[in-house]
């Protein structure tokens, strides 16, 4: 028992009770009775529960709704009211050789005698048959304003003239031969067809559209001949496959043509009836002959987009600067054709342009096939081929109907004929017969009796005028006859023979084929990619610089002027007094950045997405720029081009663990950042770079000691998720503790040598070969003497003759000092001053210079920052 009827007995029992109390020894009022004071319910009058009421009349509303209104018949294709229409313009005679009739006539004759709903819905659906961009093959032959691609509305229905197209008769052909059902109408003072006996697959040719009560029908127009062929090889071959169907029907075919891209959506809707197919306008590129600048011509947009919008959209999106490059938009279009122009600025991309447009305006749309009809009072989703199957079953049918129509007919009419043979062959008797009975009753009777006449046979006989007895007439019934019987015999040899039967099927469909076909409209791609947002941004070489401090910025490297050797250069970036150029790289704007933070994660982004800026800006910083947690800081940045499996990442920690991981980790990484090394709690990550074949690693501590070792032979590959393995061994009894200050990849052949600075701003360059190749995890050898006069190192970085160092201390000092001008000493030496120090003040960072000359490869040339740089003081202490 449910907690509604609980309650309900509850109050039952508690309204009971109550009447027991006040009334004594009374019996109980009926529950009528006791229906809160209400009078008893009147005779004819039942009582029911409202919820179950509620349930039914909302399900027959439903199936009202939808069988009745919104989702067409799987035989014919049409819905109620386009068959109304259609059948109420058959019963006006306004076929499509008839003169025109006003749409109002039309109208109010489907409204009066079909079809008792408003007067615009109505029209609403006469003008839908009657637009070649809503239609591919239109039912209604219109004349006046009936709307256009552009959202106009159709001239008022007293104003406009309609009548049949020409293809519409197939549907309507032989419907007087009982080849369809017939139904009353609302009032049932008329007959109205269940369906039209269409002689080719509408629904597939026309599609439909609709909203019904919890479900929607969405089925895209076909090319006839194409539909017409399916169906055919459908006819001899039952058991054609899907695949060999889409052989014969590619795709669908829409009114304003337009392209297709990709066939995994149509197959989809072919094989389960349900699919997303991706559809384009058709773009051209050309050239302006008088400015030489490149304009786009749409010449064909995706089904149901709405020209006029689409331009109001493409003007939006140049207002909102969300798409540049567009120097004017114009609508060309007439009556010859459509055409939108959209001319191009001067050096803007056409294609960029153009896959800019399809990803942000409906020029690429999406059709959501939902192949919804009735089928047999009920609605049912169908898929390609069984769609062609429903209406080849119903053909049959139909076309086996009009056999049986036309044969009885036939066999009717050689009935009379036989009849009139018999009066014929005995003319004279006939005659005398007449000419003796008193009235037509007895002369019928008399021909009945003497020639063993039907009743229809007789009044044929009598009601035949006095020039069939002549020779000729006479000659024309014997031929009459012979033609019934071989017509007959035709008939009954298609009823009794299906494959007969099948094959004038297939004639008629071909003759629909010859008489209406039209070539395909919409081109059909193999390229379904979805647009990537890289295919929206030119391929460009850019100038990328990163400060010290963090900041980052792409400049174009138009922006650099070529210049001669020895000209004065163009500022680069302009940074704070404590800032500069820390690394400078050119890169394709589809080229990827690795910025690795000091926590061990690692970020990606790509060229095009680095703020752009011009050469003298500043730039963005990175930590907010690649969305970088509270108190994360950026390690290190690598440029990376294409993510290859023959190179690894290299990342090095303060406390002397390194792990090598495969590049390919990092091609797939979050917008949040990825785990690239797990860290320790007390450890930071300090460098990070790319290594190759016969690269080699040098670790540089603050106690003065470097080691190096083979990455190829002596650090295994090893996932993102793990520490990594020891690559120096730090000494902890030292005050204060050491630490790895830096990490060095140099290549197998370089000619660069070993630069190591102290915090006191001593410093010099030693030679590679004098640091021999160990066994990582080591202590290393010494590089530098650490004494109280250099203090700790603070630096360890390879260098090359012509690089240029920055030295910045932790007062705000910086220095630019050139490699060349620091003397190449031995391990076991403490070096030169570099830079003259304040009492307590310490060189906090070194960093090489960026050759932004080298990097930007002959197409700029940047002004070194204006910081003079002192010439260090030529002191050598062997110690």
């Amino acid at each position: 028992m449910s907690k509604h009827e609980d309650n309900e007995t509850e109050i039952t029992q508690s309204q009971d009770e109550t009447q027991d109390e006040t009334q004594g020894e009374t019996a109980p009022l009926s529950h009528d009775d006791a229906r809160d004071g209400l009078p008893p319910d009147p005779p004819g009058v039942s009582r029911i529960n409202i919820e179950t009421e509620m349930k039914h009349s909302y399900l027959d509303y439903a199936m009202s709704v939808i069988v009745g209104r919104a989702l067409p018949d799987v035989r014919d294709g049409l819905k109620p009211v386009h068959r109304r229409i259609l059948f109420a313009m058959h019963e006006l005679k306004n076929t499509w050789n008839a003169t025109y009739k006003k749409s109002a006539r039309v109208v109010g004759d489907v409204i009066g005698k079909y079809h008792p709903h408003g007067d615009s819905a109505v029209y609403d659906a006469l003008v839908r048959m009657a637009q070649d961009f809503s239609m591919r093959e239109m039912l209604v032959d219109g004349q006046g304003n009936f709307g256009s691609i552009d959202g106009d509305p159709p001239a008022a229905m007293r104003y406009t003239e309609v009548r049949m197209a020409r293809l519409t008769t197939e549907l309507l052909g032989d419907i007087e031969k009982n080849t369809v059902n017939f139904a009353d109408n609302y009032d049932g003072s008329l007959r109205e067809p269940s369906v039209l006996p269409a002689a080719y697959p509408n629904l597939l040719v026309n599609g439909s559209g609709g909203i019904a009560v919890g479900m929607a029908t969405n089925i895209a127009p076909h090319n006839l001949g194409e539909v017409i062929d399916g169906v055919i090889a459908l006819a001899r071959d039952p058991e054609i496959s899907d695949e060999a169907l889409l052989g014969i029907i590619p795709g669908p075919d829409f009114p304003t043509g337009g392209i297709i891209c990709g066939r995994s959506g149509i197959y989809r809707s072919v094989t389960t009836g349900r699919g997303i197919i991706i559809m384009r306008a058709k773009i051209a590129t050309e050239e302006i002959k008088s400015s030489g600048r490149e304009q786009l011509i749409i010449t064909e947009l995706p089904y149901q987009v709405n020209k006029a919008r689409l331009i109001e959209k493409i003007a939006e999106l140049v207002r909102d600067k969300r798409i540049e490059g567009i120097a004017a938009l114009r609508d060309e279009s007439d009556r010859s054709g459509m055409r939108i122009v959209i001319e191009l600025k001067r050096d803007t991309s056409a294609q960029v342009l153009e896959n800019q447009l399809l990803k942000l305006t409906p020029l690429q749309s999406s059709f959501g096939v939902i192949n919804l009809a009735i089928h047999e009072g009920r609605p049912k989703v169908f898929t390609l081929k069984g769609a062609l199957d429903a209406f080849l079953s119903f053909r049959e049918e139909t076309v086996r109907r009009r056999c049986v129509f036309e044969l009885n007919k036939a066999k009717a009419r050689l009935h009379i004929l036989e009849g009139l043979k018999i009066a014929l062959d005995h003319i004279d008797a006939v005659v005398a017969l007449i000419r003796a009975s008193r009235d037509p009753e007895e002369a019928r009777n008399g021909l009945m009796a003497q020639f063993s006449l039907s009743e229809l046979q007789a009044r044929e006989i009598l009601s035949m005028r006095l020039q069939r007895l002549t020779g000729l007439e006479r000659d024309k019934i014997l031929e009459e006859i012979e033609a019934l019987r071989i017509e007959i015999a035709h008939l009954e040899d298609l009823l009794a023979i299906r494959d007969k039967l099948i094959a004038l099927i297939i004639s008629e469909l071909e003759a629909v084929k010859a008489a209406y076909a039209t070539p395909r409209r919409t081109e059909i791609i193999d390229d379904e990619s979805d647009i990537n947002i890289e295919d929206l941004i030119a391929v460009e070489d850019m100038v990328v610089t990163v400060s010290n401090l963090g900041y980052i910025k792409r400049t174009a490297t138009a922006e650099y002027r070529s210049q001669h050797r020895g000209g004065k250069g163009l500022t680069g970036m302009d940074t704070r007094e404590d800032d500069f150029v820390s690394e400078v790289f050119v890169a394709s704007t589809h080229d990827n950045v690795l910025f690795f933070s000091d926590r061990g994660k690692v970020y990606c982004k790509k060229v095009y997405q680095v703020p752009l800026g011009s050469r003298a800006s500043r730039g963005k910083a990175i930590v907010n720029f690649v969305g970088m947690e509270a108190g994360e800081k950026v390690a290190a940045v690598l440029p990376v081009s294409v993510f290859e499996s023959d190179q690894h990442v290299i990342t090095c920690t303060r406390n002397g663990y390194v792990k090598k991981t495969d590049l390919m980790a990092y091609a797939q990484i979050r917008q949040t950042g990825i785990i690239g090394v797990v860290i320790d709690e007390g450890d930071e990550l300090i460098s990070a770079g790319i290594l190759r074949a016969g690269d080699h690693v040098i670790l540089g501590t603050r106690n003065g000691q470097a080691i190096r070792f083979e990455h190829e032979s002596d650090v295994r590959p090893m996932g993102r998720q793990s520490r990594g393995v020891r690559g120096i061994e730090i000494r902890k009894d030292g005050t204060p503790d050491d630490a790895v200050v830096d990490m060095a990849v140099i290549s197998e052949n370089t000619e660069e040598t070993l630069l190591t600075i102290s915090e006191n701003g001593y410093g010099k360059r030693t030679a590679l070969d004098e640091y021999r190749t160990q066994r990582r995890g080591g202590m290393g050898l010494l590089t530098i003497k650490v004494s109280e006069r250099n203090g700790n190192v603070v630096a360890v970085k390879p260098v090359a003759e012509d690089d240029h160092l920055m030295l910045i201390t932790n007062g705000g000092k910086i220095i630019r000092i050139a490699a060349n001008s620091i003397p190449v000493l031995g391990r076991n030496t403490q070096g030169v001053r570099l830079i003259r120090l304040a009492e307590d003040e310490k060189v906090g960072d070194v960093e090489r210079l960026a050759d932004q000359d080298s990097a930007t490869a002959d197409v700029v040339e940047v002004a070194e920052p204006s910081i003079p740089p002192p010439p260090p003081e030529p002191e050598e202490e062997n110690g």
